[in-house]
């Protein structure tokens, strides 16, 4: 079952990131049956063949985090084999509707057909062309996407609506904005309740997941370095 099929079943779903860039490391998480892993191409240089092995060495729903909204971007990913995508500092409508667009083959995108992974090396594009399409998750961290919630969560073909906190946090602090970030995180929530999209949030642990769990649908929790951290100060520490 696909992550979007599991939301829409009302589904409670936990990943984590993988920013280091190793096959083994993925399947190592992946052993440990997280639901989905997002693969970080924003934080970390994960491209080219490190991101197709991370992908083949993935046995569970694989996301990855391109670097920004840019088509090129999108299409390596998605053409690698990815499930989806997740789209970082979206502050806009025009944004949100551009990463759609990426994701899509004509008439509703701009995709282009090429001969990757995902097609089956060449063998299987009609099929790819014919399937449901990508995973498409956009992440709300600026003042001006909470501004323009509302307009960017009435974009067509949006899967998932991300809180990124940390950055949010960062910008209202930066901006001198009167807006906590606890208000930010609600009016994200209640707008797209509001407009029936699912919520996901990052939490840097279990205890912050298990309390986002009760209100959202997916939570991305910590990274995999995080996870050696933790693990290593706990044996060593």
């Amino acid at each position: 079952m696909t992550l979007r099929d599991r939301i829409v079943a009302g589904g409670r779903l936990r990943g984590t990131f993988l920013g280091i860039p190793s096959p083994a490391v993925t399947e190592i998480v992946c052993a440990a049956g997280p639901d989905f892993v997002c693969i970080d191409g924003e934080h970390s240089p994960i491209r080219g063949e490190a991101l197709l092995n991370m992908l083949r060495a993935a046995r569970v729903p694989a996301l990855v985090r391109v670097a920004e909204a840019l088509p090129h971007l999108i299409a390596e990913v998605l053409d690698a084999g990815a499930e989806g995508v997740l789209v970082p500092r979206v502050s806009s409508a025009e944004q949100a509707a551009l990463a759609v667009r990426a994701a899509r083959f004509p008439p509703a995108g701009q995709r282009g057909v090429g001969p990757g992974r995902a097609a089956g090396y060449g063998y299987r594009i009609a099929e790819l062309i014919a399937a449901r399409p990508p995973f498409v998750a956009i992440q709300i961290e600026t003042p001006d996407a909470v501004l323009a919630v509302d307009d960017i969560l009435a974009t067509p073909g949006l899967d998932l609506a991300f809180i990124g906190p940390g950055d949010l946090g960062v910008g209202l602090a930066a901006a001198g904005h009167p807006m906590t970030l606890d208000a930010a995180i609600d009016t994200v929530i209640a707008a797209a309740e509001a407009r029936g999209i699912p919520v996901g949030i990052f939490a840097p642990d279990r205890a912050q997941g298990d309390r986002w769990l009760a209100r959202v649908p997916l939570v991305i929790q910590g990274s995999d370095a995080m996870i050696l951290g933790a693990g290593s100060e706990a044996a060593f520490g």
